[in-house]
């Protein structure tokens, strides 16, 4: 019987670990915050455990493990057509609502889901019902793009899908084909999606080949910059449940295809050292001392290491590239970017990203929108409908929502 005590004790100790973290009083539905997170850390370890006995690459089994039961067909309604296609090898799914046109033009929306580059898909019922509220809503075509993956493919091929999907659309003849006006298009993502959108909005920006222009970019808590992980909002909200800041470098490397052995060093500012010659100049870029309110800075101090691992850039060369980190774009870049819509949450390590963005956006004479929600966290978007439902992502995502039919 003496069994009993002991089994009950680690059960508790097990559902503690899973379960419990310290939250701020701030954060909207807490207890159900740490249940999700801990479903996904529980899926986390599952899928370490799998690559570790052989089965897998982690990130493999954790999107299986993710995606099983939350693919979706596309299926039709009264409202939106739904389907599946291909755009210059690209695969999209596209939602467009069903309504007679009588000659006129309609909105349309290019959008990129988020999941760490390694993660989602435009299929899940996730993205999926998300896409469709914004055609139903916005009134607008929405082209959701399936980039390719890690770990099948690393930076930079994200970038070049989602590039080569949208300037496929962008032509004339694919806009008229869906009625689309080409002076009323988007460019919108989440997280590593909102990292892609905006490299990619940089690029569509610069491409004299390219006639239509886009009109908007909507960046939902994107990811920015790989330079500095102690920015006050990576200090804040190190082990903020769904990111935190250690998962935030793994993906990073994952994505840069770079040796997990390397996180510890990067969680130290070590591949941004000041024996890092070209790392200094664009740390100024992204200098937050001047980038932040003081609101968000609060009693928190830079961290630039005087010697570090001049290593980690040798074998990680994308980590200075711009499209990497659009942050760190040079102003005449930035200047050629459409008026932006920036979403960030306060209880997000990628709070800072997205607002130093903001800043150097102004600077750059872009007129920016910022929507900034002191009681949500990352991802909360995505949990708006049952079963995940959460307050904070039925108002981010009609914030968002009611910013593009405003402004599209």
């Amino acid at each position: 019987m003496r069994t009993v005590p002991v089994l009950l004790t680690a059960l508790a100790a097990l559902t503690a670990y899973y379960v419990y973290t310290p939250l701020p009083g701030s954060l909207a539905e807490p207890w159900k915050l740490l249940l999700l997170d801990a479903t996904f850390r529980a899926a986390q370890d599952l899928s370490n455990f799998g690559h570790y006995i052989g089965l897998s690459h982690h990130l493999r089994i954790l999107n299986f493990v993710s995606n099983y039961f939350d693919q979706l067909d596309p299926y039709s309604s009264a409202r939106l057509k739904v389907t599946d296609t291909v755009f210059d090898g690209i695969e999209v799914r596209i939602f467009e609502p069903q309504k007679e046109l009588h000659g006129s033009l309609q909105l349309s929306i290019i959008y990129v889901h988020g999941g760490g580059w390694a993660l989602g898909s435009a299929r899940t019922r996730s993205y999926d019902s998300l896409c469709r509220k914004i055609a139903e809503d916005v009134d607008a075509v929405v082209v959701s793009i399936e980039y390719r993956l890690v770990p099948n493919v690393h930076f930079p091929e994200q970038i070049n899908d989602v590039f080569t999907a949208a300037k496929f659309f962008l032509q004339p003849e694919v806009l008229a084909k869906y009625s689309v006006d080409p002076h009323r298009i988007a460019i919108s993502g989440d997280s590593a999606g909102g990292n892609l959108a905006a490299a990619v909005c940089q690029q569509l920006a610069q491409d004299k080949t390219i006639t239509t222009r886009v009109k908007l970019q909507a960046l939902i808590y994107p990811v920015l910059q790989v330079l500095d992980f102690s920015t006050p909002s990576y200090q804040q909200n190190m082990n903020m449940p769904i990111l935190s800041r250690f998962v935030m470098i793994k993906f990073w490397l994952d994505y840069l295809n770079g040796s997990h052995t390397f996180a510890h060093a990067m969680l130290v500012n070590n591949h941004t050292s000041l024996d890092v010659g070209e790392a200094v100049a664009l740390r100024q870029l992204l200098n937050w001392n001047s980038l932040l309110p003081s609101s968000f800075k609060k009693n928190f101090k830079p961290l630039m290491q005087d010697l570090g691992s001049p290593r980690i850039v040798q074998e990680v060369p994308g980590l200075f590239d711009p499209r990497v980190s659009p942050l760190i774009a040079l102003k005449e870049t930035l200047q050629k970017v459409p008026k932006t819509y920036m979403l960030t949450c306060e209880h997000d390590v990628l709070r800072d990203d997205g607002t130093m963005y903001v800043k150097r956006l102004e600077e750059a004479g872009v007129d920016v929108t910022h929507d900034h929600y002191e009681d949500c966290f990352h991802g909360c978007m995505l949990f708006a409908s049952w079963p995940t439902y959460f307050s904070a992502g039925a108002k981010t995502r009609d914030g968002y929502i009611k910013w593009l039919r405003e402004n599209l």
